[in-house]
């Protein structure tokens, strides 16, 4: 389904005028049960103006029939206890759907508590679109029938990334830092684990995880790395524990190159600046200076309206599936709309995606980009008004990323 994005002006297509009632007309509320306020607010914000943003055009251009979409802000703080805090507060307030993505052990403990619930209250169950959370398991030990992943899992991404690097000879010794938490935890072996199948000659320096959310200064990390004589860093922080590692590395001086997951996300721009122009580089589901810029009537609405960046596509894809699903199931009933969205297929901003019906995990094609000074051609967006923006190193198709799932998912009756 290719849904053409028109701001500001929402017309209504004759076909969704005229198509088929469903019986009854609903406003469907999903709960965003994540980061609003505290070091990773900014992302969550953006976020969350980016669904509300793409809901009220779907509204109006009737993606999902008769029936609305309505996106509502539950504070998690970043916690996995209170994210299930918050979980309880939507399913009290009727909620059936909920998002979430700043955190993979905030996803975890939803799953586990969506799952429970969900048994023991048929007829109430609880649908979960991960927007963001990446950790493999989500979608293998702990895949669900209720949980669907539209971001790339960070092994998809590390597959794409490895790949990538392998090419490059002048990489020869690499540095991983990340946060400790599972996330972190997934990234550093999959470098590791990666770069030793596709480029064995490539020594691992260091390998540091850090407390998440919670370091204030860098400098200590940066200088070991500098010691190290690491040419390359992986991370795969993000927010403010990529911005401040950013900061650290370019007051030490540290040129070495920086292969993150998250770059792109609010704040850290601004950190990299022009010292980290054609030293930092991204791995990312879409990039707003693509092959054919593809989202770029999105990219000039959303600086419209918020003047803010948009950078979280995930958002649009889930409105897009979650729409069509409704319409296809001519129903809002969690279970018939998760049926309904199993192997579904559309065009989103990075080409076409499938959801994966055997994990629910996002079948998607990958970009690789490098911090670039704006130059109107390859690079038209740049973010943060720092006049500097991703070049597109590399689009990776869906099949390259791809990985093996060990989910064996239990489904409902339908």
């Amino acid at each position: 389904m290719n849904m053409q994005f028109r701001p500001l002006v929402l017309s209504i297509s004759i076909a969704a005028a005229f198509a088929a009632p469903l019986a009854s007309a609903e406003n469907v509320k999903v709960a965003f049960i994540d980061t609003l306020s505290g070091a990773f607010a900014p992302i969550g914000q953006n976020q969350l103006k980016s669904f509300q943003m793409f809901a009220e055009t779907a509204n109006q251009q009737k993606w999902a029939g008769d029936n609305t979409l309505e996106f509502v802000g539950f504070d998690n703080k970043g916690s996995p206890q209170e994210s299930l805090t918050q979980l309880k507060n939507a399913i009290d307030q009727g909620y059936h759907y909920i998002t979430q993505g700043n955190g993979s052990g905030a996803a975890l403990a939803l799953i586990d508590a969506i799952n429970k619930h969900n048994e023991r209250n048929p007829g109430k169950e609880i649908v979960f679109l991960n927007h963001a959370a990446i950790d493999p398991d989500l979608t293998n030990s702990k895949c669900s029938f209720w949980h669907f992943r539209f971001d790339a899992n960070s092994d998809m991404k590390m597959e794409a990334l490895t790949t990538f690097m392998a090419k490059d000879k002048s990489i020869k010794k690499v540095y991983i830092i990340g946060q400790n938490y599972s996330f972190g935890h997934q990234v550093t072996r999959a470098a590791k684990e990666y770069l030793k199948r596709k480029r064995p000659d490539i020594e691992i320096v260091g390998d540091d995880l850090h407390p998440i959310a919670t370091v204030k200064d860098f400098s200590p990390y940066v200088a070991k790395i500098k010691a190290s004589g690491a040419d390359t860093v992986i991370t795969g922080n993000w927010g403010a524990d990529l911005s401040l590692l950013i900061k650290a590395a370019k007051d030490a001086g540290l040129t070495a190159n920086f292969y993150t997951y998250y770059a792109a996300t609010t704040g850290v721009p601004t950190a990299i600046g022009p010292s980290g122009a054609d030293h930092v580089k991204e791995i990312a589901y879409w990039t707003p200076n693509n092959e054919t810029f593809s989202g770029k009537e999105i990219v000039d609405a959303y600086k419209k309206k918020y003047n803010d960046d948009f950078y979280a596509m995930a958002t649009y894809t889930i409105v897009e599936m979650l729409s069509k699903a409704i319409k296809d199931a001519k129903s809002v009933d969690p279970i018939k709309v998760a049926f309904a969205m199993e192997g579904m297929k559309v065009k989103s901003l990075n080409g076409e995606v499938e959801m994966r019906k055997t994990d629910h995990q996002l079948q998607q094609p990958l970009y690789i980009g490098t911090w670039t000074k704006v130059d109107g051609k390859t690079v038209r967006f740049d973010q943060e008004n720092t006049g500097y923006g991703w070049k597109t190193d590399q689009k990776i198709d869906s099949y390259i990323a791809a990985q093996p799932t060990s989910c064996q998912m239990k489904r409902p009756a339908q």
